[in-house]
């Protein structure tokens, strides 16, 4: 018998997969996607300087940067993702299930928005002022913040699961069958995460900051006069570690 949130993790990927074929078979699009995601990447470096370089949470801002930001190909890893669906609803307790289903719901998300994104992109290279106007002719506040919504409950939940003994035990004794099973992307993505949020001791005002950064960036975006507020210079964005040590 299907688990619903099997099928819906496996729809998200497949979602994934189709925009990939899709690309493959339109190279202008796929050069296009690319720039989008470079210019993201960038964008995420100038808007969390100072996470990233922050002894306690720079950890998690790279984390979110090489793995939900970044315009790295994760082809090999959702191919791998989508084999161990199964296993994974049946071994693992519901609420980390859930996450995974969020977590797919996110990339699938990305992947559509970036490629609605490329579709309305003036002209490369991808600038400030061509970024803006690609959001505004896809046109897709609400699944934007449907986006950012779900970064900030992916992250709370990584925060929760790396409270866990028994969570992390099952990590470290995951690795061997992982390798063994051709896992191997998909358990250092993993491994990543735990260890990016473990280390921060309190994840509460990192996803904050996201957030309000986040959200500070989709309300210049889809502002009338968006193309000259869409790189958010340091002056435009909201102070930052007002209370980190």
């Amino acid at each position: 018998m299907n688990h619903p949130l099997a099928d819906r993790i496996t729809e998200h990927l497949r979602t994934v997969a189709r925009l990939r074929a899709q690309r493959s078979a339109d190279p202008p699009l796929a050069q296009r996607v690319l720039a989008v995601k470079t210019y993201q990447a960038q964008r995420f470096e100038r808007s969390y300087a100072d996470l990233l370089a922050h002894a306690r949470y720079g950890a998690a801002a790279r984390f979110f940067l090489d793995e939900l930001y970044g315009p790295q190909e994760f082809s090999r890893r959702d191919a791998q993702f989508e084999r161990v669906v199964p296993a994974l609803v049946r071994l693992f307790p519901g609420e980390l299930v859930a996450t995974v289903e969020q977590l797919g719901e996110l990339h699938a998300l990305t992947e559509v928005l970036d490629d609605s994104a490329a579709q309305h992109l003036p002209a490369l290279p991808c600038t400030a002022a061509g970024y803006a106007a690609a959001w505004q002719g896809a046109g897709r506040a609400p699944a934007r913040e449907r986006q950012i919504g779900l970064t900030i409950a992916i992250g709370s939940a990584l925060e929760g699961y790396t409270r866990s003994r028994l969570m992390r035990t099952t990590l470290r004794m995951m690795r061997g069958p992982a390798q063994a099973a051709g896992l191997q992307d998909l358990q250092r993505f993993l491994e990543a995460g735990f260890d990016a949020f473990g280390a921060m001791r309190g994840a509460g005002e990192f996803l904050d900051l996201v957030a309000q950064r986040e959200r500070a960036l989709a309300a210049a975006l889809f502002a009338p006069d968006a193309p000259a507020q869409a790189a958010l210079p340091p002056a435009a964005r909201p102070p930052a570690l007002a209370v980190l040590p």
